[in-house]
């Protein structure tokens, strides 16, 4: 059977702001099994913004265990990320989960990945899933050349991938700190 996936998760920094956001679209196989999903949570009494791409039920599970993480080392996203990313690594459970959490607080915006891999990107742009390289192109773009502000980007830049990847549809929802 196929696995529930295909998203666009998208964050950006800019003067101060982070945000982070995705579209709203489940699929199953080449079916959209649902429009209106929320993808981005806000964990860490609020502190901590976070957005998943992948299989759905294994996305939950990741979303469980960096919380834990979080609590576990006092809120730090950098440490929880690491830690999470060493369990990801070596659990012969979690070695099998199939998603791309993106995470965020006020210093620090990172991709953590199935194996092992922690990234911050040098421009606080980070984007995953299905649509994510047409939406940090978006964004990149937008950074540069427009008064957007930070929400504003990535709404602009779901929005554009949204018309171009048939996994992100234009439900989007975004979150900022």
């Amino acid at each position: 059977m196929n696995a529930f996936h295909g998203t666009t998760v998208v964050s950006v920094r800019k003067d101060g702001q982070v945000a982070l956001g995705a579209d709203g679209q489940v699929t199953l196989g080449n079916t959209i099994m649902k429009h209106h999903a929320v993808k981005v949570r806000r964990l860490a009494d609020g502190r901590v913004l976070a957005g998943f791409a992948g299989a759905v039920s294994d996305a939950f599970t990741l979303f469980e265990r960096f919380e834990g993480k979080l609590n576990e080392f006092n809120k730090n996203l950098v440490r929880a990320a690491v830690e999470l990313g060493k369990e990801w690594r070596t659990d012969k459970y979690l070695r099998n989960l199939e998603a791309l959490l993106a995470v965020c607080d006020a210093e620090a915006s990172l991709i953590v990945a199935g194996s092992g891999e922690v990234i911050q990107p040098d421009d606080g742009i980070i984007a995953i899933g299905s649509g994510g390289a047409y939406a940090l192109s978006a964004a990149r773009v937008l950074v540069k050349h427009s008064s957007l502000d930070a929400e504003g980007i990535v709404r602009e830049a779901l929005a554009t991938a949204a018309d171009i990847c048939i996994y992100t549809n234009s439900h989007i929802t975004v979150e900022t700190l």
